[in-house]
């Protein structure tokens, strides 16, 4: 174990990446030997998705990251990504030819060959008004409402096509009204709350209200996972300052997110999103066909390997790949793609890109300055901070330096949450005065600093107390 830790250690300083990989697993990566190599491959991250599967295959999975993690030496962050409101067309033989014009029924858990209506697995007829759009099959088909009676909207379709059973709709005009956690939601997460999970993916967030509401809920199971934000809808692009305020990371889902709004709005929101996320030190994760074509080809197309590098050149936190590692043919093969093109944008990027950062006037971001100006003006080979809960880090993560953050904290939950976090390395040592002094003696001794090296540390007079950080000291190996 330590001679695993010691070596992956060696490898963070001497070829530093900092953007992090979040992988999914699926029916491609479902056994201990599939996810060891995820893992491996640079997976920083694993995601739970709680749309798919049993409690019981989630428990081997957990287990599974657990093992694998502990055998590599690393930290490894499990999202539990849930399912939210269910908004689909339900089942139905064949395929239903629209034309345009035509008014439709959408009914739930109907049956289309008695009633002609189209089922679907939400009920819509107590959340759209007349006049939304609602948008079927992925978007594909657009409808707008004309009517809703006893429990049946109906719509007229804007344009021709067909519909298939099973397939997303969208209601980009609907106010959900805060109903965004669904019993399906609560009980997974009844479940998941003695799981050691380290973060919850709130699916269909509209307002900060939804992630307060979570937020409220997790509390009262006791449940300490932080919230991940999946920004998916157009009412949450109206209120996307505030969930980022109120969000401990905040996830671009792009796929549902070009159906809201527009396609060719989504590369201009994912940079105001990452910008955002910088400025108020909220982690951000890029998701959704990064890599898509490897769910069948050996090799990423040009398209994807540029959209990648753009996503770590604008300075996301972490990449998403989804269906590439959960039923893909190469699952494996796609993070160590992902990971090399993520090194080499980091490594020969010409550019700096930066976003405003001047809102934040508290004394974190106070120190957090100082300790990158000097670092950076020492030629410094690391920052270690000590942490509890994982802000100090995540503080001087969010201003984006090429130097490795190697975050020290008592707390394995916190040390795990860190693992998706841009460019920080995070170590569970018990709290004590010098704790960051401590470990810099160490890693010396181990030979993974070198004589002359200058490392800057940051500390707190009161040692794992939250938001105690008021120390910075510099020192030059022997």
């Amino acid at each position: 174990m330590v001679g695993n830790k010691q070596t992956k250690l060696k490898q963070t300083i001497s070829n530093h990446r900092g953007t992090k990989i979040l992988a999914t697993i699926g029916p491609a990566t479902d056994s201990y030997e599939s996810v060891y190599d995820l893992i491996k491959a640079g997976a920083n991250g694993i995601r739970l998705n709680f749309s798919h599967g049993t409690f019981a295959e989630k428990e081997r999975q957990i287990r599974w990251v657990r093992k694998a993690a502990d055998a590599l030496g690393c930290q490894v962050a499990i999202v539990q990504d849930l399912q939210g409101p269910k908004i689909r067309l339900g089942d139905f033989e064949g395929v239903i030819e629209v034309r345009r014009g035509q008014t439709l029924a959408l009914e739930l858990n109907t049956d289309y060959g008695s009633s002609g209506h189209i089922p679907t697995q939400y009920d819509l007829s107590t959340k759209v008004k007349r006049g939304e759009r609602v948008l079927l099959f992925d978007g594909r088909i657009r409808t707008e409402v004309s009517a809703i009676k006893d429990g049946v909207v109906y719509v007229e379709a804007l344009n021709s096509g067909t519909v298939i059973k099973r397939k997303g709709i969208n209601v980009p005009d609907t106010d959900f009204g805060g109903d965004v956690i669904t019993a399906k939601d609560r009980a997974d997460l009844v479940w998941g709350a003695n799981q050691g999970i380290d973060y919850v993916a709130l699916s269909f967030v509209q307002s900060p209200e939804d992630v307060k509401a979570l937020r409220l809920l997790l509390s009262t199971m006791n449940y300490k996972a932080k919230i991940i934000a999946k920004l998916e809808t157009r009412a949450a692009m109206d209120n996307l300052e505030e969930i980022i305020k109120e969000s401990d990371v905040v996830m671009i889902a792009r796929g549902d997110l070009a159906v809201e709004t527009v396609a060719e709005s989504v590369p201009i929101i994912q940079r105001k999103i990452i910008g955002l996320g910088r400025r108020y030190a909220t982690p951000t994760i890029v998701a959704t066909q990064m890599l898509i074509s490897m769910t069948e080809e050996l090799e990423p197309s040009r398209a994807e390997v540029n959209d990648v590098a753009t996503a770590v050149l604008v300075g996301a936190d972490c990449l998403m790949l989804s269906d590439e590692t959960a039923c893909g043919s190469y699952p494996i093969e796609a993070v160590k793609t992902m990971r090399r093109i993520i090194e080499y944008t980091e490594n020969n990027s010409p550019l700096s890109v930066t976003f405003k950062n001047d809102e934040d006037h508290s004394m974190q971001a106070a120190i957090s300055e100082a300790i990158i100006k000097l670092a950076q003006t020492i030629k410094a080979e690391a920052i270690i901070a000590e942490t509890k809960t994982g802000a100090t880090a995540i503080s001087i993560s969010s201003r984006r330096i090429n130097i490795p953050i190697l975050a020290v904290t008592d707390l394995l939950l916190t040390a795990r949450q860190l693992a998706i976090v841009f460019g920080v390395e995070s170590f569970v040592r018990p709290v004590s005065a010098n704790a960051a002094i401590k470990l810099t003696d160490l890693l010396n001794k181990q030979h993974i600093f070198n004589k002359g090296d200058i490392i800057v540390t940051v500390s707190g007079k009161h040692p794992g107390v939250v938001g105690t950080t008021d120390t910075i000291k510099v020192r030059m190996l022997d």
